[in-house]
C-alpha cells in the first residue's frame, strides 16, 4: 500500500482499508481452537480421562468467542480507569469514603505502635556480686532465710536504706558515674519504679526485693525485705506487707523522732505479735546540720530508743520489757543510709575486738615475757564489751577502766568515747583537713583512697572514706537474723493468727513446719500491676510445698467458706519469678517459706486469696487466711463519671483496675447511679485519679467536689418499745435501741473480742470489762454488719414469755435484718455504729412456713430502724488527727487555720535536741479538703503535717429538727451542722429530701406513737 493512502488531506493518520484488517486480522477456525486449546490432541486426552466427554462443555467455549469488536457504546461515567477498592483490598475488606478529610493534621494517618510503660524497669537482668542460682537454692533452706518489712515515717531513709542494700549487692557503680549535672546528686531510689513515685520524690508503692548479703562470719544470708511508703495516707501498703513477714525493721530519723505513722507502725506490729527491730537512721545529721556536742548526740540518740519503747509498752501493757529495743541487746541498729553506712553495737565492738587481738598476736611474735616481768593479756570478751557501750557506763582512759558514775567532771560514757568520738573526728577531718593532712590520718585508720578521690566533692569523699571504714552492713544482717525469727518460726505465728480452718489437719501441719513436700498453698496479699499496666501479677507468701509454672490452683476468695463456693474460681499459673522490684527474676520454682510473684491468676483475685492445689491429700476442705484487717479507714469520697457518656464501660474496667492496684481503696454504685470511690486522704486520692486517667482507664474523668462518709448513732434509749409485724401478720417482733458503752465498738473493731469465739469467752469479755450480767452476756447473738462491726444485738426475751425453741429456728434470719439495718442507717444510708439493739418481745407463728426468711428478715430491718428513730439519732462524722512539726514561726498558721475549719491543738512541745517544735489536734475529714495546702503557703513550706484518721465524732445538732432553716450559698450554723449534712447526702444520693418515718414505722406503731403524742400529726 502506497504510504499516500495512510494519510487524509489534512495529514491525519488514517491507516489501512477495512479490508486489509479483516484479512491481516480475521483468526481462522483453526487458530481460534488452537488458542482454547481445542485441538485434536485435547480431544483425544479428554476421551481417555472418563466416559464423560468433553464435547459439551466445548460447544459453551466456542460460544463464547468473541469475533469481533463490540458495537456497545460505553458512556464516560461507567469506565473504569483505575481498579476499584474492591478489586484492590477483596471482598471481605469494608471501605468508607468520606468527602473530606476528618482527621486532624497532628494525627498519623497510621499511627505508630506505642509500647505503654508506666513503671521504670530494668532492660536486662543487672550484674550482682552473687549468683542468681546460689539465690534460688538458699531459698530451700529455711533457717538461712529471713522475711522483713522496712517500715517508719514519711522521709525517714527507708528507701535510701535499701538503696544502700542494692548498692551492696548490685553493680550499679558504672551507671551512676554516667549521670550528669544534677542528676549527679540525685537519690537512686531503687525501689521508686511507678511514675508518680519518680515524680514527687516519695515511696507510694511497698516494693520487695530478694537479696543475698554476708553476715559478720562471711556467712551468705537471703533476705526478703518489702520497702513500705513512709506517707500516713498509704498506711494500708504497710498493713499489706505485715501480713507476708515475719519481723519489721522500724526506721526513725535520729532528728526528728517517733512521728505520728511511726506510732501506728509500732501498735500495729505489737498488736499482729511481730518482732521489732529499730534502725536509728541519720546520725550524721546530728553532726553536719545540728551540730551537737558528743554527750547531747548521745542524749538524743537515748531518747529516740525510748520513745519507742514507751509507744510499745502503752500498746501491750505489762509485756513492753520482753519487747523492749536496746542497744546491748543488740535489736538496734545506728546508720546513715545516705553515707552508706551501719552498725550494732556488736559489729563495732568487734573492730576493736579484731584490732585488739591482731595487736596481740604480732606481740606474741616478738620476744616472750621473762618470768616475774609482767602477764600476758587476756582476749577481749565481746559479749561484755558490748554491755558496756551503752547507758551509764564510763570510761577512764587513764586507768583503763569502767565505772558506773564518772569518775571526773567531764567523764565521757563508753559509747561516747568509743563510738561516737571516731565518728566525730572522721568526719571532722574528712570536711576540713587538706588532702596531704587527711591522707596519712586516713591510713592510719586503714583507709587507702586514690588521689584523685582527695579532689571530689565533700559529700562524695565523705561517702567514699566512710563506706571503707564501716565496710558492709554485716551488723544489720547479724541484727535481723539473731532477732529475727525464721520462716518456719513465723508460719506457726500467721497459722495461728489467721488461718480460718482447723489446727490440727494435715494441711495446718504441713503450714507449720513450712514442708516443701506438703500441700500448695499460697497466701496472695498484694497485685503489682505490669509495665503496660494491662494486667497483674500476685506477690504472697508461699505456707506449703512449691510454687511453680503451670501448676493449677484454686483461687479462694476473701468471701469464699466450704459451705458457699461461690468466690472460687480455678486457674493455671503461667510463670513464677522472684521479685526484685525493677526486675523479676524467672524460676522454676519458690519453696515454701518465700516470696513468690505469680503470673496468670490475676484476674480472679481483687483484694487478697488463698491459692491451694486443686486436690487436698485426703479430700480436706480448703480454708481462707482472714481478709486483712487495715490501720485506718476510708473516710475520703470521690464520685467520678465519664465525659463521654460512651466511655463508661472503659471507666468501670479502670474501676476495677484501680481496686485490685490499692489495698484500701473501696468502690461502690449509689442509688443515684453515681459511682464513688473512697480513700484515706487527699494524697492518695489524686494518685488513685491519676492511675484511673493515666493508667487503667486511658480517659478523662469527670470527679465531684470531694467529701466524706459519715456514720449513724443514737445517744438515748428508745422513747418507746418499736414493733413491727411481718406481711403476713402472722409474726411480730419487739425491739429497743440505745448506744453502746464507751469502748466497746473501738474493742469490737480491733478484734478484742471475736463473735465466733465461744459463747462463754464472749460473755466473759464483756462481764469482766464492762460489767453485764451473766444472762446478758450469754445472750450476745451477733456484731453488725459484719463480724466486726461496731453495733450489738442482744436478746433480753423471756424464756418464760417466748419458746425458745421457736426463737432459735429464727435467729439467723433476724441476724440477716439487723445486718442489713446497720449496713445502711435510715437517716441519709450511712453505717450505723455504737448502738446496741436489744430484742425483748418477739411473737411468731407455729407454722414453720410463716416465719421464713422472706417474712423475718425486712421486719428485722424496720423494727431496728424503727428503735433507732426512736432512740434520739445523731450523725457522726470522721476526724483526723493532726500532726505538724515545724519552727517556732509556723506554730501560729496551725493556729489560725484549724480555729477557721471547727479544729483545735491539743499539744504542743518541743522536740528535745532539735529547734522543732511538735503539733497535734483535732481536724474534723469534711473541713479538712485542701488544709495542706493552706497550711504549705503560710508556713512557707517549712513544715510537715500528717492527717491520719483518729476517730468518730458526733455531729452538733438534730438531723431530724425540721424547724431549722438553711440558707443557700451560706454556711449552716454550729447546732444545723447535722441537719445540713442529712438533707445534702440525700439530696445527692437520689433520696427523699427528709427522712420519712411512715417508710419505716409499721402503722399501728405509728398511730400508737401519735396518741402518745411521741410523733408529730
Amino acid at each position: 500500500m502506497d504510504d499516500g493512502d495512510l494519510y487524509d488531506e489534512f495529514g491525519n493518520y488514517i491507516g489501512e482499508g477495512e479490508a486489509a484488517d479483516d484479512e491481516s486480522d480475521a483468526p481462522s477456525p483453526e487458530d481460534a481452537f488452537e488458542q482454547l486449546g481445542l485441538d485434536d490432541e485435547s480431544d483425544d486426552a479428554a476421551d481417555d480421562d472418563g466416559d464423560n466427554g468433553d464435547n459439551g462443555d466445548n460447544d459453551m467455549r466456542l460460544m463464547h468467542i468473541d469475533t469481533g469488536p463490540s458495537n456497545a457504546v460505553v458512556l464516560h461515567e461507567d469506565k473504569q480507569y483505575y481498579p476499584s477498592a474492591h478489586d484492590v483490598y477483596g471482598p471481605d475488606v469494608e471501605v468508607l469514603v468520606q468527602e473530606e478529610d476528618a482527621q486532624p493534621l497532628s494525627q498519623p494517618i497510621i499511627a505508630p505502635v506505642v509500647h505503654k510503660k508506666f513503671t521504670v524497669q530494668e532492660a536486662d537482668l543487672p550484674p550482682v556480686h552473687f549468683r542468681r542460682d546460689f539465690l534460688a537454692d538458699l531459698m530451700n533452706f529455711p533457717e538461712q532465710v529471713r522475711n522483713v518489712a522496712l517500715a517508719g515515717q514519711l522521709h525517714h531513709g527507708k528507701t535510701a536504706f535499701m538503696d544502700m542494700l542494692v548498692m551492696e549487692t548490685h553493680d550499679l557503680q558504672d551507671r551512676l558515674d554516667q549521670r550528669k549535672g544534677r542528676r549527679t546528686d540525685e537519690q537512686l531510689r531503687y525501689t521508686d519504679v511507678h511514675t508518680i513515685e519518680r515524680k514527687r520524690g516519695i515511696s507510694i508503692k511497698a516494693a520487695p526485693m530478694t537479696l543475698v548479703l554476708p553476715d559478720g562470719s562471711g556467712k551468705s544470708q537471703l533476705l526478703n525485705i518489702i520497702d513500705t511508703p513512709g506517707h500516713v495516707d498509704f498506711i494500708d501498703e504497710v498493713a499489706v506487707s505485715l501480713r507476708l513477714v515475719d519481723a519489721v525493721v522500724l526506721v526513725v530519723d535520729v532528728v526528728e523522732g517517733v512521728q505520728i505513722n511511726t506510732e501506728r507502725v509500732i501498735k500495729h506490729a505489737m498488736l499482729e505479735d511481730l518482732p521489732l527491730v529499730l534502725v536509728v537512721n541519720k546520725i550524721d545529721r546530728l553532726i553536719l546540720e545540728m551540730r551537737l556536742p558528743v554527750t547531747d548526740a548521745y542524749f538524743k540518740m537515748y531518747n529516740v530508743i525510748e520513745q519507742v519503747n514507751t509507744v510499745i509498752e502503752n500498746t501491750i501493757p505489762g509485756q513492753g520489757a520482753t519487747r523492749r529495743v536496746s542497744p546491748e541487746k543488740g535489736n538496734v541498729a545506728f546508720a546513715s543510709s545516705t553515707m552508706r553506712w551501719c552498725f550494732t553495737l556488736p559489729s563495732y565492738a568487734k573492730y576493736y575486738v579484731d584490732a585488739g587481738e591482731q595487736k596481740r598476736m604480732e606481740q606474741s611474735r616478738g620476744a616472750k615475757l621473762l618470768p616475774g616481768f609482767g602477764k600476758e593479756k587476756k582476749p577481749t570478751d565481746l559479749h561484755q564489751f558490748v554491755l558496756r557501750l551503752w547507758g551509764d557506763v564510763f570510761y577512764n582512759p587513764e586507768l583503763r577502766k569502767f565505772h558506773r558514775k564518772g569518775v571526773y567532771d567531764n567523764s565521757k560514757r563508753s559509747f561516747e568515747h568509743w563510738i561516737l568520738e571516731p565518728i566525730y573526728k572522721l568526719y571532722t577531718h574528712v570536711i576540713s583537713d587538706s588532702p596531704e593532712e587527711l591522707r596519712p590520718k586516713l591510713a592510719q585508720m586503714k583507709v587507702f583512697l586514690k588521689p584523685h578521690q582527695y579532689k571530689l566533692d565533700a559529700n562524695v569523699l565523705l561517702q567514699l572514706v566512710c563506706e571503707q571504714y564501716f565496710g558492709p552492713s554485716t551488723g544489720f544482717v547479724d541484727m535481723i537474723f539473731y532477732h529475727t525469727p525464721s520462716p518456719a518460726e513465723g508460719a506457726r505465728r500467721i497459722v495461728d493468727k489467721y488461718y480460718t480452718g482447723p489446727l490440727d489437719s494435715t494441711l495446718a501441719q504441713s503450714m507449720y513446719n513450712c514442708d516443701q513436700d506438703g500441700p500448695l498453698v499460697i497466701q496472695v496479699t498484694k497485685m503489682f500491676n505490669t509495665p503496660d499496666a494491662k494486667s497483674f501479677n500476685c506477690l504472697g507468701r508461699v505456707m506449703s510445698g512449691v510454687a511453680k509454672p503451670t501448676t493449677s490452683v484454686k483461687i479462694l476468695g476473701e468471701r469464699y467458706t466450704p459451705e458457699d463456693e461461690e468466690d472460687m474460681t480455678t486457674a493455671t499459673v503461667t510463670d513464677t519469678w522472684i521479685a526484685e522490684t525493677r526486675y523479676n527474676v524467672p524460676t522454676s520454682g519458690v519453696p515454701a517459706g518465700n516470696w513468690v510473684l505469680l503470673g496468670g491468676v490475676d484476674t480472679a483475685i481483687m483484694k487478697t486469696a488463698t491459692l491451694v492445689q486443686t486436690k487436698l491429700p485426703d479430700n480436706e476442705e480448703a480454708y481462707i487466711f482472714q481478709p486483712i484487717r487495715h490501720i485506718s479507714e476510708c473516710v475520703w469520697k470521690l464520685a467520678v463519671e465519664p465525659i463521654n457518656p460512651s466511655e463508661l464501660p472503659k471507666m468501670l474496667d479502670g474501676l476495677r483496675k484501680v481496686n485490685k492496684s490499692y489495698p484500701l481503696v473501696t468502690t461502690k454504685v449509689e442509688e443515684s447511679g453515681e459511682h464513688v470511690i473512697l480513700g484515706t486522704g487527699e494524697l492518695y486520692m489524686d494518685c488513685v485519679m491519676h492511675d484511673l486517667r493515666i493508667m487503667y482507664a486511658e480517659m478523662d474523668v469527670k470527679i465531684s467536689d470531694p467529701s466524706t462518709r459519715f456514720s449513724e448513732t443514737v445517744v438515748e434509749v428508745s422513747s418507746s418499745k418499736a414493733w413491727a409485724k411481718t406481711p403476713n401478720q402472722k409474726n411480730t417482733i419487739t425491739m429497743l435501741a440505745e448506744p453502746l458503752d464507751p469502748g466497746i465498738a473501738e474493742d469490737i473493731e480491733s478484734g478484742a473480742v471475736n463473735i465466733k469465739d465461744p459463747v462463754r469467752v464472749v460473755g466473759k469479755f464483756f462481764e469482766q470489762k464492762y460489767g453485764y450480767d451473766l444472762l446478758a452476756s450469754r445472750n450476745i447473738w451477733a456484731f453488725g454488719p459484719d463480724e466486726r462491726g461496731p453495733n450489738l444485738l442482744q436478746n433480753d426475751t423471756l424464756p418464760s414469755e417466748v419458746d425458745t425453741k421457736t426463737l432459735r429456728s429464727v435467729r439467723d434470719t433476724i441476724r440477716q435484718g439487723f445486718a442489713w439495718a446497720t449496713r445502711e442507717g435510715p437517716l441519709c444510708e450511712e453505717p450505723i455504729r455504737s448502738t446496741k439493739f436489744r430484742l425483748i418481745d418477739i411473737k411468731l407463728d407455729e407454722n414453720p412456713i410463716m416465719r421464713g426468711g422472706g417474712q423475718i428478715i425486712p421486719t428485722a430491718r424496720r423494727t431496728c430502724y424503727s428503735s433507732f428513730l426512736l432512740a434520739s439519732p445523731r450523725l457522726m462524722e470522721p476526724i483526723y488527727n493532726v500532726s505538724m512539726l515545724g519552727g517556732a514561726d509556723t506554730k501560729a498558721s496551725l493556729y489560725s487555720i484549724l480555729a477557721k475549719r471547727r479544729g483545735h491543738v491539743l499539744s504542743d512541745e518541743p522536740v528535745g535536741g532539735t529547734p522543732f517544735y511538735r503539733l497535734q489536734g483535732l481536724l474534723p475529714v469534711i473541713d479538712s479538703f485542701g488544709f495542706e495546702t493552706d497550711l504549705r503557703i503560710q508556713a512557707q513550706g517549712q513544715c510537715t503535717v500528717s492527717l491520719v484518721f483518729d476517730r468518730w465524732s458526733v455531729v452538733p445538732g438534730d438531723p431530724l429538727d425540721k424547724s431549722i432553716k438553711l440558707t443557700p450559698l451560706q454556711p449552716a450554723g454550729a447546732l444545723a451542722l447535722a441537719r445540713d449534712f442529712v438533707l445534702k447526702t440525700r439530696r445527692r444520693k437520689g433520696l427523699s429530701e427528709d427522712v420519712g418515718f411512715g417508710k419505716f414505722l409499721d402503722a399501728g406503731l405509728a398511730r400508737e406513737l401519735r396518741e402518745k403524742g411521741v410523733l408529730d400529726e
